[in-house]
């Protein structure tokens, strides 16, 4: 079956992120070490409650002092936190290319809200897909089936019809479970090469 529309992870597909630039500028206002911070931090359990919209911003904020005694204020805080993206672009013009060409396209991300709004006040392209499915909107994180199931009621599409590409096997895993079509992002070329043999020819 052809995919009919194509479903982008945000985070290492279309944005590169490191939480290892937000330690070292933590660590000057932390009693902590970097790599302490960045298992605060990163990948963490506190982040996937904000992740998941269980934390607030404020609630997040004040955990992250407690356990780093952080003296910075929330502005800084915000700085540090959400300058760690830089763009993959090669994979935003594979993008914008599917939008010339009419292929609906979307966004399914564990992300938090305090990023999101970082990511769409910077990052021009992020304002150009035709849905976003954000785990914090919806209480639970991929590879949970759950928010699958909303990227299907979202988009209208199932199995086949839906083209994935993320950067993580077991998000990948869960699509594949349900009958997307799925690419596990590493390369840009790669990947790109694979949505054209999914796709059409776009060279």
């Amino acid at each position: 079956m052809k995919p009919t529309s194509v479903v982008f992870d945000l985070g290492k597909v279309l944005l590169h992120f490191d939480y290892g630039i937000a330690a070292e500028k933590f660590q000057k206002r932390c009693r902590l070490s970097t790599c302490d911070i960045r298992a605060v931090i990163d990948q963490s359990p506190l982040l996937h409650g904000f992740e998941t919209g269980r934390l607030s911003t404020g609630e997040f904020f004040s955990e992250l002092c407690r356990a780093t005694d952080f003296i910075g204020d929330v502005a800084e805080f915000i700085d540090i936190f959400c300058n760690v993206f830089t763009p993959i672009e090669p994979m935003i013009e594979l993008h914008a290319e599917l939008r010339r060409r009419g292929v609906p396209t979307f966004i399914f991300s564990n992300t938090n809200f305090l990023q999101a709004d970082h990511i769409r006040r910077n990052y021009p392209f992020f304002a150009n897909f035709d849905g976003y499915v954000l785990s914090c909107e919806h209480g639970v994180m991929k590879p949970d089936a759950r928010l699958y199931e909303v990227v299907e009621r979202m988009t209208g599409r199932h199995h086949g019809e839906l083209l994935y590409i993320d950067d993580r096997p077991e998000n990948v895993a869960t699509g594949k479970e349900r009958g997307w079509q799925a690419i596990l992002h590493a390369d840009p070329s790669k990947t790109i090469s694979l949505v054209q043999e999914h796709l059409f020819h776009l060279r």
